[in-house]
């Protein structure tokens, strides 16, 4: 079983959504079919895409509130793409893949399909989420 061809599969399908208003299904059809998938990790991709895609706004909004730079229409398509991706895989199954897995996949993506400075990008805006959803109070003195 490869999760990363599966994230790839799901990678390459919202991009496609995004930037060429291909319709998810058949994108990621072709993408599980090109990646030459598993029927394994087809049923991984599937999922990842389809609630890449559910979850759009949650994620983008997530994006625009720690993209300090850049407007979230102004953020590399293949950037975006990756951060729904790995934004989905962090808040909606957060027990089931640890934090460290989705950010260093994530990043690896971007190193394929990005810009230079969008592994580091990516990192840095998944680091942020990671940080303030795992701040708890601190302890209260006795």
């Amino acid at each position: 079983m490869s999760r990363r061809q599966a994230r790839e599969a799901a990678f390459r399908s919202l991009f496609q959504v995004d930037v060429g208003k291909e319709d998810g299904e058949k994108s990621l059809l072709y993408n599980i079919k090109e990646l030459d998938l598993s029927p394994v990790d087809a049923e991984y991709a599937t999922f990842l895409a389809q609630g890449a895609l559910a979850h759009k706004e949650e994620a983008d909004a997530l994006i625009s509130e720690y993209s300090t730079v850049w407007a979230l229409e102004r953020i590399a398509s293949v950037d975006r793409a990756i951060l729904r991706l790995a934004i989905f895989e962090l808040t909606q199954t957060p027990s089931e893949i640890p934090v460290g897995v989705v950010v260093n996949e994530a990043v690896e993506l971007a190193k394929v399909y990005g810009e230079e400075s969008s592994g580091r990008f990516i990192n840095g805006i998944l680091g942020n989420i990671i940080r303030r959803n795992s701040t708890s109070p601190p302890p209260e003195n006795e």
